[in-house]
């Protein structure tokens, strides 16, 4: 993350399962999309930093696994979409679940006292 117009460092985004990081996108409501060359999916608030949601993406059939990599992503002009372009010669398009509450998907968030810096 970094602070412009400066570009003064200010903390990591820590990737979790050390695969590539091919895409980013955010939309305006501060969340944080990841799309990596293994599948992965990671969504985090871009002011804590806090991951607070993983998945894979869905490989089309016939694909090899080796062709889960997500090479691009954007969020629509609404913010609630979000588009990526995938290893599979796919696009897809992503909406948030209307069901989901605090209920079924708590989040577990204890931040730490300093945000770090490598």
């Amino acid at each position: 993350q970094w602070r412009c117009p400066k570009g003064e460092f200010v903390q990591n985004f820590d990737q979790g399962n050390g695969s590539i990081i091919n895409s980013l996108a955010v939309n305006s409501d501060g969340v944080v999309f990841s799309g990596a060359d293994n599948g992965s999916m990671r969504f985090c608030d871009w002011k804590s930093g806090h991951c607070f949601q993983e998945t894979e993406t869905i490989v089309q059939p016939g694909s090899l696994d080796s062709e889960a990599g997500i090479f691009c992503s954007t969020f629509d002009q609404t913010g609630f979409r979000l588009i990526t372009g995938e290893a599979d010669k796919t696009i897809k398009i992503w909406k948030e679940d209307d069901e989901a509450t605090e209920d079924s998907h708590p989040i577990d968030f204890r931040p730490s006292l300093s945000r770090r810096r490598h």
